[in-house]
């Protein structure tokens, strides 16, 4: 049976050349990179040598390049780390409806510590609605924390916009660009982005090695406190195999950009032109034009997503339902009734994300099992006999 993999923004498989640059840190410079002596230098040199390959994909300073734990710890670090600084001058956080966990949750912790958050809405493409945004600023906003790219839509925010009124109004402004780090380019030295959080296991580096872009000059209370490491802003021993395979991640996707973005939005669009021409009773999700190039979420009518799933599964298909970190719940994705899509379509929604490895065989076979995957479900549906 075939094995096709269309959910990289769950994780992506890891390059065979960052594999290659992490085995050197794992069997000989197995050192401590805090160490004074031989076996802790060639360790702290894999340290920094990555810094700078994960600045040079942003534009930043090497000095504004914190690794942390995983995406996740970045937007906490980012998010806890500004409220904490920052709450003698106000309370209140803005961010949006379609935020990842790892950011909703956060605001939600926070708000027991008498934090307040304002949750902007989204228009029916999943774009913030700026003037709300411009709306809900207060005395005592602090922070501003909006996506760049959403991880089941691959709707791409307008952050140049948000970063400019932010700072207009003295306001920090954080995104997760964990989606979008390696897909798009990013440019920090015009963007108006305060901190910016980023993942390895998104750009084909190792899971479990992240990091957290901070500007100079950004009081930032740090999340993880013990020993002195990445300059007091983030304690324990560094993780070098992943922090050097992040780097090495890092420097194939500046290197690659883009003639893997012309590469995915071919089989991006070939995917949902060949879907509507061969599955009636369908939605494609998101922005026509401001979405990732690798992204497509669409809703099938009258069929149950997780059932779809599993019928793809047994083809030897992989997709998604939405954010890996939802997986197993029952509850709609907040993200789509965020943007007015019914629940009824929400619950029929399935995120077919590609890959560098994907190839125009990969989505043809995909549009050859799928029509009759859904015309098989669709049959056992009183609604859909009424609807044909």
């Amino acid at each position: 049976m075939k094995k096709i993999y269309f959910d990289h923004n769950a994780t992506t498989p890891v390059h065979e050349d960052v594999a290659e640059a992490m085995m050197p840190f794992l069997k000989d410079d197995w050192g401590n990179p805090s160490s004074i002596h031989w076996a802790g230098r060639g360790p702290r040199k894999g340290v920094e040598d990555a810094r700078e390959k994960v600045a040079a994909l942003l534009n930043c300073n090497t000095a504004e390049i914190i690794f942390t734990g995983s995406g996740t710890e970045s937007d906490n670090h980012a998010i806890k780390g500004i409220a904490w600084a920052n709450k003698s001058k106000g309370n209140h956080i803005i961010t949006s409806k379609v935020e990842h966990p790892a950011v909703i949750n956060t605001c939600k912790q926070l708000a027991k510590e008498g934090f307040e958050t304002t949750y902007l809405g989204v228009d029916s493409n999943g774009l913030v609605d700026i003037d709300e945004l411009k709306k809900a600023v207060t005395p005592k906003t602090i922070l501003i924390t909006v996506m760049y790219a959403n991880n089941e839509t691959g709707v791409v925010s307008p952050i140049n916009e948000i970063g400019a009124f932010a700072k207009e109004r003295g306001v920090t402004f954080h995104t997760d660009a964990v989606q979008a780090v390696g897909k798009v380019p990013i440019d920090l030295q015009k963007l108006n982005v305060d901190l910016l959080s980023l993942s390895g296991h998104k750009l084909y580096g190792p899971k479990g090695i992240a990091a957290l872009f901070v500007k100079r000059g950004v009081r930032l209370v740090p999340l993880v406190t013990g020993g002195h490491q990445e300059r007091n802003r983030r304690g324990g021993t560094e993780n070098v195999p992943g922090i050097v395979g992040l780097g090495k991640a890092a420097e194939i996707a500046l290197k690659d950009m883009e003639k893997e973005t012309a590469h995915l939005t071919a089989l991006r669009q070939r995917l949902e032109r060949g879907m509507a021409e061969k599955v009636p009773h369908i939605t494609i999700n998101g922005h026509p034009e401001k979405r990732l190039p690798n992204t497509a979420n669409i809703s099938f009518e009258f069929v149950e997503g997780e059932s779809l799933l599993l019928n793809l599964d047994m083809k030897g298909i992989a997709a998604s339902s939405g954010s890996a970190c939802t997986s197993g719940s029952l509850e709609p994705s907040h993200v789509l009734v965020a943007m007015g899509i019914p629940v009824e379509l929400t619950h029929g929604s399935v995120r077919f994300s590609l890959g560098r490895a994907n190839t125009a065989d990969d989505v043809d076979y995909l549009l050859e099992v799928m029509p009759p995957i859904v015309e098989k479900m669709r049959s056992m549906s009183p609604l859909y006999a009424g609807a044909k």
